[in-house]
């Protein structure tokens, strides 16, 4: 670690008193035991992170985020891809950091172009990038965390992108798969926890309704720096072709290596909570189930149901592709779990159906989301405007999954806030993220509370372990309970992290 022993102890200490106080406070429900051992013995506690926004080390093929990010504009601060935190060459000191928090696993991502630099195998093995990986992974294992492993975390490589225009044509689904059963045979003996993709839903809109994702297409009519696309079409087009590389590479690994190697795969999706902006007006009733719809169903009820949701099917038409009846069949319960990544909750309204001329994947829905219901926010503001604190809302999300989507296992895959990434404070004072401490916690209770009503969660992790690249927002906001120092990759911990290895610790 970077930070000094004393600056550690005088973050300690303040740390332990906030806990102490949170738990003072928590008696209706916990008394002053509430910790890890309030949830289930199997349950996993653990911290995020993805390829693309943490590796750095540029010893791999292109990927389109390495593209965009380079684009002047497209990134808030112009931050790319090229260092990031530079955890190629860091993860071992920066895995010690997790071990000290008395977490039980760790999320990260392979990078397709680390493995397949031109997206194919018949353009060749990075052999360097599967010996980072083997040594990431022994690593993980032998600090006894679980790895949990995302096969796709948005870098698609360049080379498909130039090739044929990735995941707008159907030939993805062949090199994706390709790549799965890759890594499958790689590192599945273990890997017991998979997930396909994260946040499909996020992946689509961003890259190809409103372009502020990559690889940044859109249609003029919704922003003039797009270039080219259509936000009528391409994120459903998108979004179907992901789903079928999806169903077919569960199938491939249920029917070639789960039996022997004992693990579990899933897809980690996305979803804001949802209330009517007027509780007594049905048609905003009826726009909170249609953002649901259009935020988490869209591909949660595929892989669950084997289509896309009837109100979907209704607004938005012909320019929603439709899937076979042998499609319908694999995709339909193509998961063993689901990730839930939760940020914040809106009120949703009504809206009157968009101009025929103009369609677009994010007024299709016909309602209005908003944090806002008369000038009075839904929860406190973060310092990312699109994102509200607002506990209660994840159990709602929560029990509305187990109540329509067949009461699946769910891991919380993400969760978390941010604070601003301003240079003028001094490190020290930065560290100082009690709103952080407040967030996990109160988080937590809503997460607990949903368990003891029945629904079957399986672990929680924060978004993120350190401080990282944004994708669009670049380096100007802070996720982590790793404070990053840009300057020169120092690492530090927050109170946050001093507090969850409070929560967190075992009894021996």
């Amino acid at each position: 670690m970077s930070v000094s022993a004393g600056m550690d102890r005088v973050l300690l200490l303040p740390a332990l008193l906030l806990a102490a106080l949170l738990l003072a406070c928590s008696g209706g429900i916990h008394g002053a035991t509430f910790s890890r051992y309030s949830f289930p013995k199997d349950f996993i506690f653990g911290t995020g992170s993805s390829a693309i926004q943490y590796e750095g080390a540029f010893e791999r093929g292109k990927t389109t985020w390495d593209t965009f990010s380079h684009t002047p504009g497209k990134t808030a601060d112009n931050g790319t891809t090229d260092i990031a935190n530079d955890f190629y060459h860091r993860y071992k000191e920066d895995l010690q950091l997790i071990t000290d928090m008395n977490m039980d696993t760790f999320r990260f991502s392979i990078a397709w172009s680390r493995i397949l630099p031109t997206g194919t195998i018949a353009g060749g093995i990075n052999q360097k990038g599967v010996d980072f990986y083997n040594s990431l992974i022994k690593e993980v294992l032998s600090r006894g965390l679980v790895p949990f492993v995302t096969i796709f975390h948005f870098d698609t490589p360049q080379a498909l992108e130039d090739k044929y225009g990735s995941f707008l044509s159907d030939k993805i689904i062949k090199d994706y798969v390709e790549y799965a059963d890759l890594v499958f045979g790689l590192f599945g003996d273990r890997i017991k926890l998979w997930n396909t993709f994260n946040e499909p839903m996020i992946f689509c809109s961003g890259g190809y309704a409103t372009g502020i994702a990559a690889p940044g297409r859109c249609s003029p009519y919704v922003s003039k720096t797009c270039g080219a696309g259509n936000s009528a079409t391409e994120p459903y087009i998108a979004g179907h072709n992901l789903l079928l590389a999806h169903a077919e590479a569960v199938e491939l690994y249920r029917t070639k290596y789960q039996k022997t190697q004992g693990g579990k795969i899933g897809i980690t999706q996305v979803s804001n909570w949802f209330e009517p902006y007027d509780p007594k007006s049905l048609a905003d009733v009826r726009a909170q189930e249609r953002s649901l719809d259009f935020m988490l169903g869209w591909f949660q009820h595929p892989v669950t149901f084997g289509e896309y949701p009837a109100t979907m099917r209704g607004l938005v038409g012909s320019r929603l592709p439709e899937f076979t009846p042998e499609q319908k069949k694999k995709l339909a319960g193509s998961f063993d779990f689901i990730g839930i990544n939760y940020y914040t909750s809106n009120y949703a309204k009504h809206a009157p159906a968009p101009n025929a001329l103009t369609p677009a994947y994010g007024t299709d829905n016909n309602a209005n989301q908003t944090g806002y219901r008369n000038g009075v926010p839904i929860g406190p503001p973060a310092f990312t405007p699109i994102f509200f604190n607002y506990p209660p809302g994840l159990r709602e999300l929560l029990l509305y999954i187990k109540r329509t989507y067949k009461d699946p296992a769910i891991y919380i895959t993400e969760n978390g806030t941010d604070e601003a990434n301003n240079s003028t404070i001094p490190i020290k004072e930065a560290l100082k993220d009690n709103t952080r401490i407040m967030f996990h916690y109160k988080h937590l209770e809503f997460v607990y509370r949903a368990i003891r009503e029945g629904v079957n969660v399986k672990g929680y992790f924060t978004w993120t372990f350190m401080d990282c690249f944004e994708f669009g927002d670049g380096f100007k906001d802070r996720f982590g309970l790793i404070y990053v120092d840009r300057a020169t990759l120092a690492r530090y911990r927050k109170k946050s992290s001093y507090w969850l290895e409070g929560f967190l610790k075992r009894r021996h």
